[in-house]
C-alpha cells in the first residue's frame, strides 16, 4: 500500500494492517469497501433519532454503526460510537447527546480520510 494512503487512513484512526488482513491483503477490495462507508445510512439515522429523542432508534443506528466501523477497523470511530452505544444501552439520552459532537467530529474525520486516501494514485 502506498505510504501516503496508509498514513492518511491511520491518522483518522483506521487500523490499516487489520483491515487489510480482513480483506486477505487485497488492497483494491479493501478500498472498495472503505469507499462504501460514506453511503452507510446509520450515522444520519443516529442523528435523526437523537433529534427525535428516539432511544431505541438511536441505539439501533449507533449499534449498527459500531459494527460497521469495527468490521472496517475504524478504531477511532468505533471508540467514539461505542461510548454513545453504552449510554443509549443504559437509557441515558442526555449522556449520549453530550458525546455526539465528538462522535460527529470523528465520523467526518474518518469519511474525509477514506475519500482522500482513495484519490491517492
Amino acid at each position: 500500500m502506498d505510504e501516503r494512503k496508509r498514513s492518511r487512513l491511520e491518522e483518522a484512526g483506521v487500523n490499516v494492517e487489520d483491515v487489510l488482513a480482513r480483506f486477505m491483503n487485497n488492497e483494491a477490495l479493501m478500498l472498495k469497501f472503505l469507499l462504501r462507508f460514506p453511503q452507510d445510512p446509520n450515522f444520519a439515522l443516529l442523528q435523526e433519532a437523537m433529534a427525535r429523542q428516539d432511544l431505541q432508534g438511536a441505539y439501533n443506528a449507533a449499534h449498527t454503526l459500531k459494527g460497521v466501523a469495527g468490521n472496517l477497523s475504524m478504531t477511532g470511530l468505533m471508540a467514539a460510537v461505542s461510548a454513545v452505544v453504552e449510554d443509549l444501552r443504559g437509557g441515558d439520552l442526555a449522556a449520549a447527546a453530550d458525546k455526539l459532537p465528538a462522535l460527529t467530529e470523528q465520523y467526518h474525520k474518518t469519511v474525509a480520510a477514506v475519500t482522500e486516501a482513495a484519490q491517492i494514485p
